[in-house]
């Protein structure tokens, strides 16, 4: 499982390094593609590959399903982190998400998502303000 938030930094080329406590679950490969709120999705291939199983279940007709996974595919690369756990994230991602020099990495279960610093500050301030009314409707009879 993927957890926690870590602080690795963007290099010259573009490449940054995996957390260590992430290296074994993207050791087999990755998928790094568009997210939501303008940051990278990044999945195992093996997790990745059972997400598309499911997102093909999805009915061609729809407009929505249609555009979704245009999104999420059309973006999406495949990667094998080097001995240094390093992977390179390509100009097209990392403009989407904004990423500069200061990177967050968060866990996210099955999932890690890689924010710009700043944004990813930004955006949890925001979400901080309203954690605590947020688990009821989100998660019914959790706490």
């Amino acid at each position: 499982m993927l957890l926690g938030t870590h602080s690795p930094r963007l290099d010259e080329k573009g490449r940054i390094i995996l957390p260590a406590k992430f290296r074994d679950e993207f050791a087999g490969g990755l998928v790094i593609t568009r997210g939501q709120d303008r940051c990278l999705y990044v999945f195992s291939a093996k997790e990745f590959e059972e997400l598309n199983d499911r997102i093909r279940q999805a009915p061609i007709s729809s407009k929505a399903a249609r555009d979704f996974l245009r999104s999420l595919l059309s973006g999406a690369t495949d990667e094998v982190p080097d001995k240094q756990g390093r992977v390179t994230i390509p100009a097209m991602l990392r403009d989407y998400a904004g990423l500069d020099r200061d990177l967050a990495v968060i866990g996210m279960g099955n999932r890690a998502e890689i924010w710009d610093a700043n944004a990813w500050n930004q955006s949890q301030a925001e979400r901080d303000a309203s954690f605590s009314e947020i688990a009821e409707e989100v998660i019914p009879g959790l706490f």
